[in-house]
């Protein structure tokens, strides 16, 4: 047992193993990382690629920035370099990376240098290292170069060293991501040399470059940052190689951090502090957004900052996740817990003046509660919240400073006025309630500074015109002193309640609307059963929930079509349909507001079932693109709508599927019927041909007659069967057109009656057709068909007994009836008999024919604007009765009328 234990552990991580297999499928990143430019890494990049080219394989030079360094440039000759992308930028010619080129092109190494270069806009991506990932996905192995002081949770502290900022940023999963990274490092003293000798800048931007940037202080503080994280880098390749294989060494010490945000300037901070923690432990971390389930949503600002928050995380390699509850500190310590986090970071903001003093903040309930969980604490500095100007934060307040003072003036302006009216007619003692209801009402209306206001306006106001003396705030009596205290703390325990109810009140509103639009969204999926449906639905729902221009594709080919749009007449543009397309292929979101063609005015996403994915939508985002609840919204919307495409889709699959089982039981069943029906008659020809060929001059004239009539009457059933298979042919084709002239139904029965006779002489039929029938519209030789097929099936099913064909009117109809005196049908088989190849026994026990006969009739009829169906027993309990119902138009002419009975 312990073998096998052991065994078990040293079991490679399955983990580890997928992870290897799919960088397996992929190429495979490089990164030269430095310090600072001007340490080599170009260098060194070109001449790794000189002697990798020596040994025979393809290395392209996909872009190299020289910056006029005679040695570098040097390095390039003999190198295959790809020719550069001429691109008009603002009226200046810019020669970028051609990113087609190399994806047709597909070398087995490409050097592309300046990982954290911007592409000018109308590129397919806004950034390098994005179009770095896209040749990866292709299966091209990329070389690139990378300064430390551009990696993203590494900019804010590079700016407070150097003072410089940084504005062209990657993020830290990059990095993380890289197959290799190789450290280019070189002391700073030689860096200041080289950049003193003109080897790293031309004289005038070195001299500027070493009064900024290049001071030793900068360049050692940069240095340590970039073997640091390189080191990161090493124990995660080590980490990793030892669980794919299975190794017992030094791993990971299991730290996972909990990161604490809010809507405020200092989240920012909080999550780089976080990402600079977690990259030095080696370390997962969660962020976690924290909002009430018992009030109403946060206003658009805050779900925009924490929107960025969150997006800023997950690039530098968080997850994310929002939470709702009452209780913050039990909420986070559970939801610690439940993550097996062993450490909690969280900003402290510096406490205002006018704070309850009785009330602790989060973070210093945190530490009170929070036992065998370490606690960060990251505290706030000078942090502007970005894209967020402080005069239009001060206006936000002001706005609703003022409404909330208004609200409160009015009601208490409303309460005194009614107060001093009824302290006219009467003296009230407890005239202090009107107040009461005042901060009330100015809490339902406006919130909770609505109810601070009015109850201190209340208790001011109350003083001046109802405590005496009156008209002054001077108050006489102790007890009126009391009563005031009293009257203010219920006011404010009131207008508290008050307030929080209306939250209350507006949270379930809009939480019961959101869930009612979804609900009825659901509900109108469930009634459409294509994906066209589906589509315009969606498109409906979407613009009734956002307020956006959507439109809706579905994969056509190999393209995309539009399906569904609101406006219905929106048109997307050749890069619009680029970014729809990306989004089909990669089921990633394009288009605006993302790292593909974010230049077009639509937002892609996929609509991603179990089985790939169906479909696109596109969405105006807006200038602030879409806040949390509208991000939820839109992802249960797609999400159902993608359900609804995938289940139409398998519904039309299962659809054809169960065609293709008919077809495919129609046919075995013909076969089936040919080989039989086919076979015999034939034989029959063919030994009675073979017998005259051979023994014709020796047989008897009867026995030579006897032949022949086995011919004639073989090859007419075989005509019959054949006539039988094109009729059945054109119904199921839908190609039978039915002729429409007048017809005389006794002059058909005759007819049909006299043929069955030619063939079965030896069955007796009789006739019974009723005086002053009229004509019908139809066409005589398919009715006639229709007959001699009913007289057919009765003969071989009729045991012998006469079969009977009667014809009467029956109000407007006309009936038609063809009865046998077999042993009839079961009443549950009556409907199948109408089927294709059904047929029954008959009294010898065998089953002729090809079961065609009824069906074809069936079809006739139908044709011809009839009826049919069967009867059984019909007479004397025994038997089978077809019935035909034919209409009678208003002008049909009146026929002779006729009536016999002839036992033949």
């Amino acid at each position: 047992m312990a073998s096998h234990d052991r065994e078990g552990l040293n079991r490679p991580d399955p983990d580890a193993l997928l992870a290897l297999a799919e960088k397996d499928r992929r190429g495979k990143l490089t990164i030269f990382l430095g310090a600072a430019p001007g340490v080599g890494k170009t260098y060194a990049m070109l001449a790794r690629a000189r002697r990798l080219k020596t040994d025979g394989v393809e290395v392209v030079v996909g872009l190299v920035e020289t910056h006029a360094r005679a040695e570098t440039s040097a390095l390039l000759e003999g190198l295959d370099v790809l020719p550069r992308l001429e691109v008009d930028y603002r009226g200046k010619m810019l020669k970028e990376f051609d990113l087609d080129a190399a994806l047709a092109r597909k070398p087995r190494v490409i050097i592309v240098d300046e990982l954290a270069h911007s592409n000018p806009e109308g590129f397919r991506h806004p950034k390098r290292y994005q179009d770095i990932e896209e040749l990866i996905c292709a299966g091209i192995d990329v070389w690139t170069a990378l300064n430390i002081q551009h990696l993203e949770s590494l900019s804010d502290l590079v700016s407070q060293i150097t003072g410089v900022t940084i504005r062209e940023r990657v993020p830290d999963t990059v990095l993380k991501r890289a197959d290799d990274v190789v450290l280019v490092d070189l002391p700073p003293g030689e860096l200041i040399e080289r950049l003193k000798e003109g080897k790293v800048y031309l004289p005038d931007s070195a001299r500027r470059a070493t009064d900024r940037f290049f001071r030793l202080g900068n360049l050692t503080a940069l240095r340590e940052l970039a073997l640091r994280r390189t080191a990161d880098r090493v124990d995660d390749q080590m980490v990793d190689y030892l669980r794919q294989n299975a190794i017992e060494g030094p791993w990971a010490t299991g730290e996972r951090l909990l990161v604490c945000i809010g809507a405020d300037a200092l989240s920012d901070k909080v999550v780089r502090v976080a990402s600079r923690l977690a990259s030095g432990l080696n370390a997962p971390w969660t962020v976690v957004s924290m909002a009430r389930d018992d009030q109403e949503t946060m206003d658009e600002d805050s779900l925009r900052r924490i929107d960025e928050a969150f997006r800023f995380a997950e690039k530098l390699g968080a997850e994310t996740r929002h939470v709702t509850g009452n209780d913050f500190v039990t909420e986070i310590l559970k939801l610690a817990r439940r993550e097996h986090a062993t450490q909690i970071v969280i900003g402290s903001q510096r406490r205002r003046w006018f704070s309850n003093p009785f009330r602790p903040s989060l973070a210093d309930a945190l530490a009170k509660e929070a036992s065998g969980i370490g606690l960060h604490l990251v505290t706030a500095d000078a942090v502007r919240v970005p894209g967020v100007s402080t005069r239009k934060r001060r206006g936000f307040q002001l706005s609703t400073f003022s409404r909330s003072l208004l609200c409160a003036i009015g009601t208490v302006a409303g309460a005194t006025l009614a107060g001093l009216a009824l302290d006219h007619f009467t003296h009230l003692p407890n005239i202090s309630l009107l107040f009461l209801l005042a901060v009330l009402a100015a809490a339902s209306a406006a919130g909770f500074m609505a109810a601070l206001m009015a109850a201190i306006v209340s208790a001011l106001a109350y003083n001046f015109f109802f405590i005496a003396p009156v008209e002054t705030f001077t108050i006489a009596s102790p007890h009126e002193v009391f009563a005031l205290a009293v009257f203010i703390v219920a006011a404010l325990i009131a207008g508290s309640l008050a307030s929080r109810i209306r939250e209350q009140a507006q949270a379930a509103r809009q939480r019961a609307a959101d869930m009612q639009a979804l609900y009825d969204f659901s509900r109108k999926l469930a009634g459409t059963a294509k994906p066209e449906e589906v589509l315009w639905a969606s498109v409906t729902q979407l613009q009734g929930s956002l307020g956006r221009h959507v439109v809706m594709l579905l994969p056509k080919g190999d393209d995309l079509d539009v399906v569904a749009a609101w406006p219905p007449d929106t048109e997307l543009g050749v890069s619009e349909l680029t970014a729809a397309r990306w989004a089909s292929s990669r089921s990633e979101p394009s288009g605006s507001g993302t790292g593909t063609l974010p230049n077009g005015r639509f937002q892609f996403r996929p609509l991603t079932s179990p089985h790939g994915v169906v479909g696109v939508c596109g969405f105006e985002p807006g200038t602030s693109g879409l806040d949390s609840n509208a991000e939820r919204k839109l992802a249960a919307i797609l999400d159902q709508a993608a359900t609804a495409i995938d289940r139409a889709r398998l519904s039309s699959e299962s659809a054809e599927q169960a065609a293709r089982l008919e077809g495919e039981r129609y046919r075995e069943a013909l076969l089936s019927s040919i080989s039989h029906d086919l076979r015999t008659p034939l034989a029959t020809i063919t030994g009675s041909v073979t017998s005259l060929r051979e023994l014709g001059d020796r047989m008897s004239p009867e026995s030579r007659d006897d032949l022949l009539q086995s011919i004639e009457e073989e090859s007419a059933r075989l005509s019959r069967f054949v006539a039988n298979l094109l009729d059945m042919t054109r119904i199921t084709a839908g190609t039978l057109q039915a002729k429409r002239d007048w017809v005389d139904v006794a002059d058909v029965i005759r007819s049909a009656v006299d043929r069955a006779r030619k063939y079965f002489p030896s069955q007796s039929f009789e006739t019974g057709i009723a005086k002053d029938l009229p004509v019908i519209r139809a066409d005589s030789v398919l009715l006639g068909q229709v007959l001699f097929n009913l007289l057919d099936n009765a003969a071989k099913y009729g045991g012998g007994d006469p079969v009977n064909v009667y014809a009467r009117r029956d109000g407007e109809e006309i009936v038609v009836s063809v009865t046998d005196n077999g042993k009839g049908i079961p009443s549950e088989d009556l409907d199948r008999i109408f089927e294709k190849f059904y047929r029954r026994s008959r009294s010898d026990g065998r089953s002729p024919g090809t079961g065609l006969g009824l069906s074809i009739a069936r079809g006739f009829i139908e044709a011809m604007g009839g009826r049919i169906h069967a009867e059984s027993p019909a007479v004397k309990k025994r038997g089978t009765r077809i019935v035909m119902r034919f209409p009678v138009t208003a002008s049909a002419q009146k026929s002779e009328s006729i009536f016999g009975k002839h036992d033949m």
